[in-house]
């Protein structure tokens, strides 16, 4: 298997199990992860929270574990990366502010390279020009964004993943064992 290089935009507050689980994983296969944050350097953290799902109208919000980056955000070629992961969490609605984080996803977009997102992360794809014409799950409160943005929201179960051409989505980290499953079919990755 062909080792892939895979760019990881986080923010503070991004969900823990989203950045968490993807990240040890895809390394786990034989990927390359880089984990970076607007105006953050390697070895500097991001703080993250756990949302949860206990009965109420929405999430629960916890404090989470402090992520580390491992790589700079100001030192990042996007033409260097093979495909991106956008987790999900409170940091997608603010890091899409950020001109070069547009950049960097318009760049896996026009390219149609691998993309996965999950949650909140079609924020940053919406945001980007990212879903027009294109079949997105996300985290439902972000459905009507998605539809705005030209795309069409998927509603399914937490624990399911869609795939629509080389975009693999999901509602939430319930999710993560299909949706990881999926994004390493569209990565060409074969487990033996």
């Amino acid at each position: 298997m062909a080792s892939k290089k895979i760019l990881m935009i986080v923010g503070d507050f991004v969900e823990d199990y989203e950045v968490m689980v993807p990240f040890q994983a895809l390394q786990m296969v034989g990927h390359q992860v880089h984990a970076v944050c607007p105006n953050k350097k390697a070895g500097e953290k991001v703080r993250t929270a756990i949302h949860d799902f206990e009965g109420d109208q929405t999430y629960s919000e916890k404090p989470g574990h402090n992520f580390t980056l491992n790589f700079t955000f100001a030192d990042v070629n996007p033409e260097n990366y093979d495909a991106l992961v956008i987790p999900g969490g409170r940091a997608p609605e603010y890091i899409r502010l950020n001109q070069k984080v547009i950049e960097y996803t318009k760049h896996f977009i026009n390219a149609q390279k691998p993309i996965a997102a999950i949650c909140h992360g079609a924020q940053l794809l919406a945001a980007a020009d990212g879903v027009k014409g294109r079949k997105v799950s996300c985290y439902p409160a972000v459905g009507p964004e998605v539809n705005e943005a030209g795309g069409q929201f998927q509603d399914i179960p937490a624990d399911k993943a869609y795939v629509d051409g080389n975009l693999v989505t999901a509602p939430a980290w319930p999710a993560h064992p299909e949706w990881l499953a999926k994004f390493l079919e569209v990565l060409g990755t074969k487990i033996s």
